[in-house]
C-alpha cells in the first residue's frame, strides 16, 4: 500500500471496456485477471443470476443438490475427456488445487500405500496462495516468508518455449530426463505431479508444447504417479480449445477449474477426477471420506452463472478458436520490430513477449510499475508479469479494438525514454 498509486474508481464495465468515475475508458486487455471471458456486463449471465436469486440463493451442499449444479456438471463433463465423471465443488482456484492435493494424497492412503506422499512440481509453477497451493508452486519465490510452513516438493525444469525456439526439443528432453530420474530413484514415493498445462500464467505466460505434455503424462502414468492439471487459468477456451488437456490430447487423473467458469461474475471452482480415484473414497469407513468443505460449496447462483457462461461458450466457440490468428497477424504488424522485445509466444487467446527492463529481474523490478502506469495512461489495463507483457482479452473483443490495443502497446514501448530501448 505504501508504494501503490491511488486506486482508480471504476463506474461500470461493458464488453471489453471499463469506464472510470472521471469518464475515462480503459480497454481491459487481461480480462480482469483472466476471469471475464465474455466481457463485462454480459446480459445473459446477469439474467441467469437474477432469475436464480429469486428461486434459490443458497442451500447446504451436503445431503442436498439442485438443478444449477446438476446442469453445470453435465455441461462440464460433456467438454472434458470421457474418463472424468466425478466433480467436487469449491469456490476459488487455490481451493480447487488444495482439494486436488488432498485427494491425491489420501487416494494412496486409502489404497494402503501411505508411502506415496510426495509431489512433483515445475519451476515457476503457481497454483494459488493457500498453504498447499503455495507448496506446490514453492519454486516461484513469492512466499519466502512462509517457507517454514510449506511442505517440500521435488521441482522439475519447465521447458518454456517461444516462436522460433531452436532448442525447444533439448529443453523438453532435459525436463523429461529429470522426471524419469526422480521416478526411477523413488518408484513408489510420489502421489502426484501437478502442472499448469501449456501455459504457466503467473510465471510470465511461459508456454510449453503439446508434445511435451503427452510425453510427460506417459512417463508419469508408467510409474503410477497421478497427473494433476491445474487449468484454473487455461480452462474455458483460453488456449484456443475448451481445455488444455483436450488441445494436447491428454487424460490427466485430476483437473482443477475456476477463474473463467462463471464468466467473471462470481467465485466458483471445481476439482474433477476419474471414477478410479472416486472409488478409493467410496466406503462404509468414514475415515476414508475426503473431509473438505466450504460454506458456499455448489452455490446455486454461482452455478447458474456458470451454466449461462458454458452455454455462451458453446454458441460462440469461433471467438476463442480464431483469436490466435488475430494475435499473430497484429503482433507481426505492430510489435516484432520493437527494440528490446523478444520471445514472442502465442497460445489460443493469449499473446506474450518479453521486454528489456533495467534492474532486478522478475516481479521485484522497480521499473515495472512505471510500465504498467504508462499502459494505463494510454487507456490499457495491462499488468506486466515482471518483464513479460501479455494480452489476454475477453473473447468479445472485436477486430478494431484488438488493433487499437496493439497500436497503443507499440506506442508505449517505442516512446522516448522507455526502458526497452
Amino acid at each position: 500500500m505504501k508504494t501503490a498509486g491511488q486506486p482508480l474508481s471504476v463506474k461500470r464495465g461493458h464488453g471489453s471496456f471499463l469506464e472510470l468515475d472521471d469518464g475515462r475508458q480503459i480497454i481491459d486487455c487481461i480480462s480482469s485477471w483472466w476471469v471475464t471471458i465474455h466481457g463485462h456486463g454480459n446480459e445473459r449471465i446477469a439474467d441467469a443470476i437474477h432469475k436464480q436469486a429469486l428461486e434459490l440463493e443458497q442451500v447446504i451442499f451436503a445431503g442436498f443438490t439442485h438443478a444449477p449444479a446438476q446442469d453445470l456438471t453435465a455441461l462440464l463433463l460433456k467438454q472434458l475427456p470421457d474418463h472424468f465423471n466425478r466433480i467436487f465443488f469449491s469456490d476459488n482456484g487455490s481451493t480447487a488445487v488444495e482439494v486436488a492435493l488432498k485427494m491425491s494424497f489420501q487416494y494412496w492412503r486409502n489404497l494402503g500405500k501411505p508411502q506415496r506422499k510426495r509431489f512433483i512440481g515445475f519451476a515457476g509453477g503457481y497454483h494459488g496462495d493457500t498453504l498447499g497451493a503455495m507448496s506446490a508452486g514453492g519454486s516461484s519465490g513469492f512466499w519466502d516468508s512462509f517457507r517454514p510452513l510449506m511442505f517440500e516438493i521435488d521441482t522439475i525444469p519447465f521447458p518454456a518455449t517461444y516462436d522460433g525456439d531452436a532448442v525447444r526439443e533439448q529443453k523438453e528432453a532435459e525436463s523429461l530426463t529429470a522426471v524419469a530420474s526422480l521416478l526411477s530413484a523413488n518408484p513408489d514415493m510420489y502421489a502426484a505431479a501437478i502442472i499448469e498445462p501449456l501455459v504457466q500464467g503467473a510465471a510470465g505466460m511461459k508456454m510449453c508444447s503439446e508434445e511435451y505434455l503427452r510425453k510427460l503424462e506417459t512417463l508419469l502414468r508408467a510409474s503410477g504417479t497421478l497427473v494433476i492439471f491445474d487449468e484454473v487459468m487455461t480452462g474455458f477456451g483460453r488456449t484456443g480449445e475448451w481445455f488444455a488437456c483436450r488441445k494436447a490430447g491428454t487424460r490427466p487423473d485430476i483437473i482443477c477449474l475456476s477463474k473463467g467458469i462463471t464468466g467473471g461474475f462470481l467465485p466458483l471452482a471445481v476439482t474433477i477426477c476419474s471414477e478410479a480415484i472416486y472409488q478409493a473414497f467410496y466406503s462404509d469407513d468414514l475415515e476414508k471420506a475426503l473431509f473438505h468443505s466450504h460454506s458456499y460449496t455448489g452455490n446455486p447462483i454461482a452455478c447458474a452463472a456458470a451454466v449461462a457462461s458454458m452455454n455462451l461458450l458453446s454458441e460462440t466457440e469461433d471467438r476463442f478458436l480464431s483469436m490466435e490468428s488475430v494475435h499473430r497477424q497484429l503482433a507481426k504488424q505492430y510489435l516484432f520490430d520493437i527494440p528490446g522485445a523478444g520471445c514472442f509466444r502465442h497460445c489460443g487467446t493469449i499473446f506474450a513477449f518479453d521486454v528489456t527492463v533495467e534492474g532486478k529481474p522478475g516481479y521485484f523490478n522497480k521499473n515495472v510499475p512505471e510500465l504498467r502506469r504508462k499502459f494505463l495512461d494510454a487507456g490499457l489495463l495491462i499488468r506486466p508479469l515482471g518483464s513479460t507483457v501479455y494480452l489476454m482479452p475477453p473473447y468479445c473483443t472485436d477486430a478494431d479494438t484488438m488493433e487499437l490495443v496493439y497500436s497503443k502497446v507499440r506506442k508505449v514501448l517505442t516512446q522516448d525514454g522507455q526502458s526497452t530501448n
